[in-house]
């Protein structure tokens, strides 16, 4: 443990840390700052069975980092009184550990945790930090979580719609993944007042998007042995040409869009070959490839370890996502595309998703979909020339510049300090 004069914060993310997003981007952040006079109690909610599998994995990465780690299984089994549940369940748990050893700061990551913040702030004068995260009542409508012609999501959702006004206008310090978000944040009219921090001019919202660890996601890393070793797995010769997708396949990626995407590109590029590495079935993949007449033999899927990333990116010549532009988006930060943009690999992307085509646009990092048709994929496949238009290596020094992970950490640790003005 550390010295007691460390400040005890409380980290409470309703991702797991056994989940790969807790491991990608909470994780990170807390080994880094915990490197400072700041201390951890980390509570997260673990769904059952990934908590089995990988819970020694992440204690023994929490007992490195002095972090007390106090999960707690996720309930998810009915909407809305699982939430409740799990809302109770953490009110129950943090005011037992600070009763202990009192917190000093309170890290919020998202709205459902911030609801016991908001009670620990009121009750014993600790105060929080609103990680936002996005627009999370947004995120269930327009995913279709949450239909609000039900009256009880009706109800749901206007209840954390006013509860987001609260937290931005009541916590201590604000942090938005874009600055899209951001702006769109500083525009709603439902604001009753400006945020205290703001009317107080002690801090502005900070942004910080879903960073990357430059560590893992290095090219320096990759050993030429093991990636030719990997290729020949594949099946990747030296003529294919490799459009790479990373990650999940769920409610926001357009999976049908993407594959309209390589219809189009292998009619340019007859050696083009889409791998995917993902976890996701794939029958799922290979099921939407046939309907759009694409032969089996052009789409591999993968999955790995997430240490193993870097190596399967490594063999993509270009990378693609698709995500639904939909309203909470604004508020979104794709954790591929710092991933992507550190290992040097250039993305096609479309509009209306947080920065990213912004950043895209910015650093001549890729190519960006304006529409989702035929016209515009022939456009950009056309376009397509990596050894003339993309700089990999200033991609790379790009990507440290906008999703380092070291400044994401730093400026989380800036804003611990102004809240608890040391």
């Amino acid at each position: 443990m550390k010295d007691k004069r460390s400040k005890h914060v409380l980290f409470v993310s309703y991702d797991g840390m056994t989940d790969s997003l807790g491991q990608s981007q909470v994780l990170p952040y807390i080994r880094e700052i915990s490197k400072r006079e700041f201390e951890y109690t980390l509570i997260s909610f673990e769904k059952p069975e990934r908590y089995a599998k990988f819970k020694n994995t992440i204690q023994q990465i929490c007992n490195e980092s002095n972090v007390n780690w106090a999960p707690i299984a996720y309930s998810g089994s009915i909407p809305i009184i699982s939430t409740i549940w799990n809302v109770y369940r953490l009110k129950k748990k943090a005011f037992k550990i600070h009763k202990k050893r009192p917190f000093d700061l309170f890290h919020s990551r998202s709205h459902v945790p911030s609801l016991v913040a908001q009670m620990l702030q009121k009750k014993e004068n600790v105060p929080y930090l609103f990680d936002m995260r996005g627009f999370w009542a947004d995120e269930r409508v327009d995913g279709g979580v949450w239909n609000l012609g039900n009256p009880v999501f009706k109800y749901v959702y206007t209840f954390f719609k006013r509860k987001e006004i609260e937290f931005l206008e009541e916590c201590n310090a604000i942090v938005s993944l874009t600055e899209n978000g951001k702006k769109e944040i500083l525009s709603w009219q439902k604001l009753s007042k400006t945020p205290k921090l703001l009317r107080e001019k002690t801090l502005d919202i900070e942004v910080i998007p879903c960073c990357v660890d430059t560590e893992l996601f290095n090219t320096s890393n990759i050993e030429q042995s093991k990636q030719f070793a990997l290729k020949s797995k594949l099946g990747i010769n030296e003529n294919s040409f490799v459009v790479g997708y990373v990650g999940s396949i769920g409610t926001w990626y357009m999976l049908p869009e993407m594959l309209d995407f390589f219809k189009i590109f292998i009619t340019k590029n007859q050696h083009a070959i889409f791998l995917f590495v993902s976890n996701e079935p794939e029958e799922k993949i290979l099921t939407v490839a046939t309907e759009k007449n694409i032969p089996h033999e052009k789409i591999k899927v993968v999955s790995c370890l997430h240490k193993e990333v870097p190596y399967y990116i490594s063999l993509f010549n270009i990378s693609i996502y698709f995500i639904i532009p939909a309203y909470s988006k604004k508020a979104s930060s794709p954790t591929k595309q710092a991933e992507l943009m550190s290992m040097g690999i250039p993305v096609v992307c479309n509009i209306g998703v947080g920065d990213s085509d912004t950043i895209v646009k910015k650093y001549n990092a890729g190519w960006v979909v304006e529409e989702f048709e035929e016209n515009e994929y022939e456009r950009i496949s056309t376009s397509i020339n990596l050894n003339d238009t993309i700089n990999r290596t200033q991609l790379i020094e790009d990507a440290k510049s906008v999703f380092d992970l070291e400044y994401g950490a730093k400026t989380f640790y800036n804003s611990y300090k102004r809240i608890l003005k040391l």
